[in-house]
């Protein structure tokens, strides 16, 4: 399930069309009958055929041994390119980098948007990676439940992530800025912060604590309850008074990660807000050793004052209770309502804090790479700010393209690959920005 976009440019149309084809025959398909697949395309001269052969030599579409009959199966790479040729044609993304996170079922790379190539972030929601290592168990859920496939429920998850963004987002909590969702992708801005989980020490755990709690407080007002509010979908980041380079640093937090979210009617609702307490409180006591002197909060005080029913509106704006209740059931039955994975993440707590005992706290940084925010934090070298600005053409020579277009300009030698001090560049260097176009028109391309 590697996300390789190389090939991606080169695609025809009758490639893409083919593509689309098998994809709306997986609705009803497992394994979309070639006949199918050429019926819908609607291909003339016999183009069916070598589409699906370049499509399946670059693993888009498979073809299933042992099956009844001849047809094919959409991939995950398949579905990544519908929804990257989506964004790419919507101008949402231009180029696509390094992958800078992975969780349970979603992989996470930073990505560029055309013309201003600000940095983005690409979320791509893959359920069914840990589901289909028990086969039968998946094949016993898809026969129990219509419409219950990865493709499905991947897409469920990322409509739900990004509906539920954009409502948090409006209200002024704080999230990353959604940009876009096609499929099983989301794309939002890129956060220049550090997980809690990489940080090792706070100059005043109390303030972070508090606004935590606060901050699962306020979700509940507004008639939400995170699920999974844990060390892992906690992004905190440094902010320092421009005026007063001497002054206190402040820690601002950015909650991530919405699949799990659940309305304040859920059945279990109070279960649900409980454990998100119970994980800050446990990570706070174990990472920072701070134990708050009061108990709570509690999920009927929190309840009492409602402000506003965000669970309401996300729900009439498309994202339906019935698509909720599904995809809670498929992430509850493969452990990804963050129940799953819980004692391996204690386990690799107890891990880190042994480690810390015996080696002793560090300047800046310990031993198993923990930041710690009462110094600034130094920006990873991987992942850029959210504040860079490349040119075109320097994206050219860091990412992978997407799309190729006549207007767009060439890769500058400059940016490639820098010029010795001693010599000066030479006329064609210096020269204005080249376009493909005008490239192919020097080269006597008949255009």
């Amino acid at each position: 399930m590697k996300l390789d976009v190389k090939n991606i440019r080169y695609l025809s149309r009758d490639d893409w069309r083919v593509l689309t084809a098998t994809e709306q025959g997986s609705r009803n398909h497992e394994i979309v009958p070639t006949p199918l697949i050429a019926s819908l395309a609607a291909l003339g001269g016999g183009g069916v055929p070598k589409s699906i052969s370049a499509l399946a030599k670059t693993n888009l579409i498979a073809r299933v041994k042992n099956a009844r009959y001849d047809g094919y199966r959409l991939t995950y790479g398949g579905l990544d390119y519908l929804a990257l040729h989506t964004h790419t044609k919507a101008g949402t993304v231009y180029s696509v980098g390094n992958q800078i996170g992975v969780g349970k079922e979603s992989d996470i790379f930073v990505c560029a948007a055309p013309e201003t190539g600000r940095q983005l972030v690409l979320k791509i929601h893959r359920l069914g990676r840990i589901s289909f290592r028990t086969v039968k168990a998946n094949r016993d859920y898809l026969r129990n439940r219509a419409g219950g496939s990865w493709m499905y429920m991947s897409r469920l998850a990322a409509m739900k992530e990004f509906e539920f963004m954009k409502a948090l987002r409006r209200e002024g909590f704080p999230v990353p800025e959604p940009v876009g969702q096609s499929r099983h992708t989301v794309v939002m801005s890129l956060v220049d912060a550090f997980p809690l989980r990489q940080i090792s020490r706070v100059g005043e755990p109390a303030a972070l604590y508090g606004e935590l709690m606060g901050l699962i407080v306020r979700l509940a007002r507004y008639g939400l309850i995170h699920g999974d509010f844990n060390e892992f979908n906690i992004l905190v980041e440094e902010k320092m008074d421009a005026d007063d380079e001497d002054g206190p640093i402040t820690l601002i937090p950015t909650l991530i990660d919405f699949p799990q979210m659940v309305s304040i009617d859920h059945v279990n609702a109070d279960f649900y807000f409980d454990r998100d307490v119970t994980c800050i409180k446990r990570y706070f006591s174990r990472r920072f050793g701070f134990t708050a002197d009061e108990p709570g909060p509690f999920f009927k005080d929190s309840t009492k004052k409602l402000i506003k029913r965000l669970d309401v509106e996300v729900e009439a704006s498309g994202f339906s209770r019935k698509m909720a209740k599904t995809l809670e059931a498929y992430m509850k039955e493969h452990g990804v309502d963050g129940d799953a994975g819980e004692a391996e993440r204690s386990d690799d707590d107890d891990a880190d804090d042994a480690g810390e005992n015996e080696t002793g706290e560090g300047e800046g940084q310990d031993a198993q790479g923990h930041h710690h925010a009462s110094e600034p934090l130094s920006p990873t070298p991987n992942p850029p700010t959210a504040t860079t600005a490349l040119t075109p053409a320097a994206l050219a020579s860091q990412m992978t393209i997407l799309d190729i277009r006549d207007t767009d300009p060439l890769p500058d030698l400059s940016d490639m690959k820098p010029l010795p001090t001693s010599t000066a560049p030479p006329p064609s260097i210096i020269s204005t920005t080249t376009t493909t176009k005008s490239a192919k028109a020097k080269a006597g391309w008949s255009i």
